[in-house]
């Protein structure tokens, strides 16, 4: 299995630079799916991605061998791409059919199945305070829905399928993040990422729509693009992360992102009329988010407190 190279401050500052890019990014996307759609913004976002982290990789001489791209690490590396891809497009469906701050708290799943993910296939044990984590976010999800999950469970709107798409996404996500792990003792970070971009840009050639992408406004652009580097620059660094930090402490700081996104989107309202309104949270929603966030921190920090305990008696 892959080991971290201990470098815990490098990994805190990338789980944190990942975790403020994602909290930025439902944000854009939100306004520039008003232009184009879920297929052509994901085609868009891995082709730059791919274009970018190619060149870096061949100034460095440093792309990755095909030749290495063989048994466990093929399947590994089919998983992550098929695991991104799909959460990619997924969560942009369903991002397309709700406010950016229920998308963010939804999609909230994914560390914490990449958690379980850990416990489940590495043969790990799932401690008390795991479950107590588990409980809290299962709790805090139910009081973020609190004035609307009646109609969730009852009625098959467009929330509770907007929801359905971000739930599976975050499955999705989990298997990606599951198999970028080990395959860093086949490639280096760039290199994986380079692979998925590639293979993204591929894949969604054929169901885009180009036309729209040349009549965007410059706002529309200026979005399109932070939405491009965004991709680039975020999980460049959570693959970075991994690479310093163990997997549960990068979960744990990625925690924070739905309340991030709730953070920005009042200030994209403030500072910018045009921004998407944000949603309006009654208080039980915004102790729901509080409780999302502490629940997925708890459950990735556990295995890590039991460590410390374990060394402080010891000692």
């Amino acid at each position: 299995m892959h080991q971290a190279s201990g470098k815990s401050l490098t990994g805190f500052i990338l789980a944190l630079t990942t975790a403020v890019l994602w909290g930025m990014l439902p944000i854009a996307l939100k306004v520039v799916l008003t232009e184009l759609s879920a297929n052509t913004i994901t085609w868009v976002r891995f082709l730059v991605a791919a274009i970018f982290v190619v060149l870096v990789l061949w100034k460095q001489q440093n792309l990755p061998k095909l030749g290495k791209l063989k048994g466990k690490a093929r399947t590994l590396m089919l998983i992550a791409v098929a695991g991104l891809l799909s959460n990619y497009i997924l969560y942009l469906m369903g991002l397309n059919l709700l406010t950016a701050e229920t998308a963010q708290v939804v999609i909230q799943l994914a560390p914490f199945l990449m958690m379980l993910g850990g416990i489940f296939i590495f043969r790990e044990h799932l401690l008390l305070w795991q479950k107590i984590g588990a409980a809290t976010l299962v709790a805090g999800l139910l009081l973020f829905f609190n004035d609307r999950l009646l109609l969730l469970v009852t009625q098959l709107g467009q929330d509770s399928f907007g929801i359905l798409l971000v739930i599976i996404a975050a499955f999705t996500w989990a298997a990606y993040a599951l198999a970028q792990k080990q395959l860093l003792m086949h490639f280096n970070s760039q290199q994986i990422m380079a692979f998925i971009y590639v293979a993204g840009a591929l894949c969604f050639l054929p169901v885009i729509d180009i036309t729209p992408v040349f009549e965007l406004s410059l706002l529309h652009w200026a979005l399109l693009l932070f939405c491009c580097l965004n991709t680039i620059v975020a999980y460049g660094a959570f693959a970075e992360a991994l690479e310093h930090w163990e997997a549960s402490k990068v979960s744990a700081v990625l925690a924070i992102t739905p309340l991030l996104t709730i953070l920005f989107a009042n200030l994209a309202a403030w500072l910018w009329p045009g921004a998407p309104e944000p949603e309006a949270l009654n208080l039980l929603a915004v102790l729901g988010a509080v409780l999302v966030v502490f629940g997925s921190a708890v459950t990735a920090l556990a295995p890590v407190l039991k460590q410390w305990r374990q060394d402080r008696a010891a000692a």
